[in-house]
């Protein structure tokens, strides 16, 4: 099982997709985490009824089902989400644990749109992640601005 990610101690069972370039997540394992249900499948079969009922009829779209290892270390077909859609999962569980993912998710949404308000914001934004991927302190200034200048020189669609 190679492909694990943990939270809070708990596995949350993950397998990267080639073609697409990305990581998919078992969604059952993401609400056993978050609700500490004792029957999560239940709990999620439930949260699918009520998620089409609202509108998100796309759900069977984005949801996927792969093979994934199991602890008896079989592989059974199970329900999968790339981190989008999970991302949009875990906004409709009501549970203390998924407050701190809602909360992230606002915080970060507002900050994309007073970027787009403000594209200086972005900029900035993009000067501090860069600065912490530095590997050196006395570079990270060259380093940040060589990468700007060639982001900012490159042809579209080819950074």
């Amino acid at each position: 099982m190679a492909n694990i990610k943990l939270f809070e101690s708990k596995k949350i069972r993950s397998v990267w997709n080639e073609e697409k370039q990305k990581w998919y997540f078992s969604v059952i394992d993401v609400i056993e985490v978050l609700t500490e249900s004792n029957r999560p499948r239940k709990y999620w079969s439930d949260l699918k009824k009520k998620l089409f009922s609202e509108g998100f009829e796309q759900l069977s779209e984005k949801i996927g089902q792969l093979k994934l290892e199991s602890e008896d270390g079989k592989r059974y077909l199970t329900d999968v989400a790339d981190a989008e859609t999970l991302m949009r999962l875990i906004q409709s569980i009501p549970s203390p644990k998924a407050e701190p993912f809602k909360r992230w998710l606002a915080k970060v949404g507002y900050e994309r749109l007073e970027e787009i308000e403000n594209p200086e914001i972005a900029q900035k934004r993009m000067r501090e992640i860069y600065k912490a991927k530095a590997h050196s302190p006395v570079r990270d200034g060259i380093f940040i601005e060589r990468r700007l200048t060639n982001i900012n020189q490159s042809p579209v669609g080819t950074e």
